[in-house]
């Protein structure tokens, strides 16, 4: 199997963004009836999104546009995109914590692998918190969740990384991606367990 992705923070006198790019790709060896040895692909997924948030006065609180794309190989949907805007807030901040959250309306565009479009207003809610356990160590949990009429979206991120030398960290993460409208065979909750190198540089 192979993962990669890129994540990228932007602190502008205006504005603080982010961004993200995530891949995996994963092929299986498996064993007929015959015992014969077949590959088969059993994991494609990209997806992608950015969220600017717009510093007001208090510039722990900004307002927030949020875009994203997720293409599935083999989940209940084609593909799923969302766009949102709303309240972002910086609620907690020191040297080992930082906790913020946002909330606010939006629109889903979906189409099933069976063509059918499950289009929506939803409202979206996230939070990320991180936890600097010590000078070469970090704990991280991002949590989202977009509530439509036919199918609400959530996912969890739990991550834990170690300095291994200056830039570049070994992380261990745990990845749950919950659909509640999904059909046939395809399980509602998809789950990624990962150890990746990072590279981080700025």
């Amino acid at each position: 199997s192979i993962t990669a992705g890129i994540v990228a923070h932007q602190e502008l006198e205006s504005w603080s963004n982010d961004y993200a790019l995530e891949g995996l790709y994963k092929k299986e060896t498996t064993e007929d009836a015959a015992g014969v040895e077949e590959e088969r692909t059993s994991a494609q997924k990209f997806f992608g999104s950015a969220q600017g948030n717009y510093k007001l006065e208090n510039p722990d609180n900004r307002l927030f546009g949020f875009a994203s794309y997720e293409d599935d190989r083999f989940s209940n949907f084609n593909y799923q995109s969302t766009i949102a805007a709303g309240w972002n807030q910086k609620v907690l901040e020191n040297k080992r914590h930082t906790l913020e959250y946002s909330i606010g309306p939006g629109y889903s565009f979906i189409e099933t692998q069976d063509g059918e479009n499950l289009d929506s207003v939803i409202v979206r809610a996230s939070s990320a918190y991180s936890w600097k356990i010590s000078d070469t160590a970090n704990f991280k949990q991002l949590l989202s969740t977009e509530v439509g009429a036919d199918n609400t979206k959530s996912k969890s991120e739990t991550s834990v990384s170690a300095e291994i030398s200056e830039g570049l960290s070994l992380k261990v993460s745990l990845t749950l991606d919950h659909n509640s409208d999904v059909t046939g065979d395809t399980e509602n909750l998809d789950t990624q367990t990962s150890v990746t190198l990072v590279y981080s540089f700025f």
